[in-house]
């Protein structure tokens, strides 16, 4: 598979109707270095007004997360992310995948409690919590000894196919079994819905928050902001075949149009910007994201 060089710009603006008296914001959004599958050549994190405080450090399931806090007041923030990534892996599974029972066998022995371990990735978590109708949906495309690899594209597809990307039908705090029953949403929906879904199975399965590039319609320049940050599933499917990623938005195997940011068991674990603040009044927020190719895919 060739590698393929990006250049990413993310700029997220915060705009307050009165000054903030005070700020503490955490934020995911670095790309992650993965072994054999994704390099990351450069990055630098500017905050407009400089911080009080700021630290920079790995959270537990090892992404990189930026602590801020603002002492004095402000009217706004402004965070521009840089970074270059080459991406050479695919996120597709490589090795066979025992069917649930024999899935349910592997985690009964796994002991390790590392930041990707499976264990971490059963239980119910903020925003997939577990839904009786998505449960049932999920058992109704179970095929008879079917490999977990393939149910996780199974329903990958499924959902691809019901569901209907709409950006204007839900936010980030809208509850997944709302979204699942209206059948549309963003990829923030697709993700809890399909991790609901596999994790009432008993496959583990998490949030991967990241960068996506979008090609413009034939004939058309790209626009400059015009990309996303995205999101999709990660399932672990056994020993052999361990962590496969799949997009259900795009009802595809990442490869080299998905770059990683961070790992976790929700949006809650890895929101792109999360924190509170001491204020009075609203606010309005506006994201910009560009996913540049830099040069021919490296052999």
């Amino acid at each position: 598979m060739m590698a393929m060089r990006y250049d990413i710009r993310l700029t997220i603006d915060y705009i307050y109707e009165s000054p903030a008296a005070g700020a503490r914001q955490i934020l995911h959004v670095m790309p992650l270095a993965i072994e054999g599958r994704q390099r990351l050549i450069a990055g630098s994190l500017q905050v407009e007004p400089k911080p009080a405080m700021r630290q920079d450090r790995l959270d537990f399931f090892g992404n990189a997360l930026t602590e801020l806090a603002f002492t004095e007041p402000h009217s706004d923030i402004t965070i521009v992310l840089k970074a270059r990534v080459e991406v050479s892996g695919s996120a597709a599974p490589r090795a066979p995948s025992p069917d649930l029972p024999g899935l349910a066998s592997a985690l009964d022995v796994h002991a390790d409690l590392g930041p990707r371990s499976p264990l971490h990735f059963l239980a119910p978590s903020p925003y997939a919590e577990p839904v009786r109708d998505i449960a049932h949906w999920a058992r109704t495309h179970l095929q008879p000894g079917a490999q977990v690899a393939a149910i996780v594209e199974r329903l990958g597809l499924a959902l691809h196919r019901e569901m209907r990307f709409d950006a204007e039908a839900t936010t980030v705090s809208t509850p997944a079994a709302e979204a699942f029953a209206s059948r549309h949403g963003v990829c923030q929906d697709f993700t809890h819905i399909m991790i609901i879904a596999l994790r009432s199975l008993g496959i583990p399965a998490g949030y991967v928050s990241g960068y996506l590039r979008t090609l413009p319609p034939p004939g058309k320049e790209r626009l400059e902001g015009a990309d996303a940050m995205h999101a999709w599933v990660s399932a672990w499917c056994g020993p052999d075949a361990g962590w496969v990623e799949y997009d259900p938005t795009n009802a595809l195997f990442p490869r080299d149009g998905h770059i990683v940011a961070a790992y976790g068991r929700d949006y809650a674990d890895l929101a792109p910007v999360r924190g509170a603040m001491r204020i009075a009044g609203g606010q309005t927020t506006e994201q910009y994201v560009d996913v540049v190719p830099v040069e021919e895919p490296v052999a």
